[in-house]
């Protein structure tokens, strides 16, 4: 019987490694990575189709693998509805199907180590090979692949074990290095730059002054409106970043890559710590940053609370039970969610959140009867001056001096784990409690608390509160106390609200 194949498939691989902190590549460098794959993609095609024409195999399909990894691992839903770590790889998946349904009798592939660097898949694949008889043929460019009798898949097995643990060694030591760099401040590689800043981290003088102008409009206190503008800029929210991208763009004023400014844009750079002179590391500030600010920490965070604010007011407006969360059922101690029942509005312990379905009041009855008492408290002297408390700036300023000296001494641990003063665990140790402080802290200057109470109090108390949109009247709610605990319905009271369902809860007496 001839096994020569006449429906060969050819499988080509290319990965690349993505600069670990670099959220967004531009749009250049993934032209030039895409320009990479495709001339290595095509010297592998080359190479597999002359394998092909000297073994005298007919190849009827090419299946290139764009950028994939055969060793990084995702969790994934398994087809019993259980998770797994598995590589993803569909065009080697594609392969295996179309070998084991005959649509393929045989494999090419450049190296063992581009079709398999997991020994899962590997597994998958002597599967499929050993399930014809004879075995379907599979070959490689270098000769490293062959699966033709037990001697061969043995030594397949023992190579892609050296392969795995060659990729874990790699991946242990540049995630090391990665985090040695952000312990250090300094910058992570990648070969291309954020915008205000060259390659090598020197300040971009033009770029500079775009981020401060950018921050300027966001926070509303730009010299560069019309009055006419000016006018039509709520200066509690300041200008919209789809604004600021269309000027900037009418302007002609270029971005990193010659891509066009829109909205997400803004978003992107303006949020990023790294002009603020700090360094993150998988999303997390971890200290300061080597390089200089373009625009001052404090600035910065202004600027971060001012976009938190705008977001949540976006938010608001589609909030209309504003005391979700607020409200506790009594029987199972699972925060009430408003929803829409038989009756209309409401709030009920929804039983797919986790509770027990078995509180539920009408909303309208609910939240007049919180805003009444809420208002009475806002009448009381001592009330007030709590909430002034509240929202003191020295709460804020104790919170940027603590997050300062934490984030010096994670500085100070990294040096001292470079210097081998301490070991790892120690290390990792002392940085975690270090940084459940730094999350506190940062949770506090972030807060949309302080910043709806200066609000609320800078006026007529009432009348503010009546302006208040959901969300921050939930804040003011929150400042007075932790919440309301809902007793159940009484039926002899009939249909009737009974305001005593509702008792206030107590602050812990840590918070009193």
């Amino acid at each position: 019987m001839d096994m020569t194949p006449s429906r060969a498939v050819l499988l080509l691989r290319i990965s690349y490694r993505k600069p670990e902190d670099e959220a967004e590549e531009p749009q250049d460098e993934k032209a030039r990575r895409r320009a990479e794959f495709s001339k290595g993609i095509g010297r592998q095609e080359e190479d597999g189709r002359a394998l092909a024409a000297r073994l005298g195999w007919n190849v009827v399909a090419v299946i290139p693998e764009d950028d994939t990894s055969a060793f990084k691992r995702r969790k994934i839903k398994l087809p019993d509805g259980t998770t797994a770590l598995r590589t993803v790889r569909p065009g080697f998946r594609r392969a295996l199907d179309g070998l084991a349904s005959g649509e393929f009798d045989g494999l090419i592939a450049d190296d063992l180590d581009r079709v398999a660097r997991d020994p899962r898949d590997l597994e998958d694949l002597i599967d499929v090979v050993e399930s014809r008889r004879p075995r379907i043929p599979v070959e490689s460019v270098t000769g490293s692949l062959r699966l033709n009798n037990d001697a061969d898949v043995t030594m397949a097995r023992v190579m892609v074990a050296v392969a795995n643990k060659s990729s874990r060694d790699t991946s242990r030591r540049v995630a090391r290095k990665h985090e040695e760099l952000a312990a250090e401040g300094k910058r992570g590689g990648g070969g291309f730059r954020g915008y205000g800043y060259t390659v090598t981290g020197e300040p971009i003088e033009a770029e500079w002054k775009i981020l401060n102008e950018i921050g300027d409009r966001i926070m509303g206190e730009w010299d560069g409106w019309t009055a006419e503008q000016r006018a039509k800029i709520d200066p509690e929210l300041g200008e919209t970043d789809n604004s600021i991208a269309d000027d900037l763009q009418r302007r002609k004023v270029p971005t990193v890559t010659g891509a066009p400014w829109y909205g997400r844009t803004i978003a992107s750079i303006i949020s990023k710590p790294s002009i603020a002179g700090l360094r993150a590391h998988k999303g997390e500030i971890v200290g300061p940053a080597v390089w200089p600010a373009a625009i001052p920490r404090e600035r910065w965070e202004q600027i971060m609370e001012r976009r938190a604010m705008r977001t949540s007011r976006d938010v608001d407006l589609s909030l209309q039970r504003w005391l979700t969360s607020v409200l506790v059922c009594s029987l199972c101690g699972h925060r009430l969610s408003g929803s829409h029942g038989n009756g209309g509005p409401r709030y009920w312990c929804d039983r797919k959140g986790g509770g027990c379905g078995k509180i539920a009041v009408k909303a309208s009855f609910v939240e007049d009867e919180v805003e009444r008492q809420v208002l009475d408290l806002l009448a009381m002297p001592r009330i007030l001056e709590q909430l002034r408390t509240a929202a003191d700036t020295e709460v804020t300023d104790d919170a940027r001096r603590e997050l300062a000296e934490d984030e010096a001494q994670l500085k100070e641990l990294a040096g001292a784990y470079a210097r081998r003063e301490v070991t790892f665990i120690e290390y990792k140790e002392a940085r975690g409690i270090i940084e459940a402080r730094v999350k506190e802290s940062r949770a506090l200057l972030h807060s949309r608390a302080p910043m709806v109470l200066r609000r609320l109090l800078a006026g007529d108390v009432v009348a503010g509160w009546k302006g208040l949109v959901p969300t921050d009247r939930r804040e003011v709610v929150r400042s007075l106390l932790p919440g309301y605990e809902v007793r159940p319905h009484d039926r002899s009271d009939g249909n009737k609200f009974n305001p005593g369902r509702l008792v206030p809860m107590d602050w812990p007496e840590s918070k009193a």
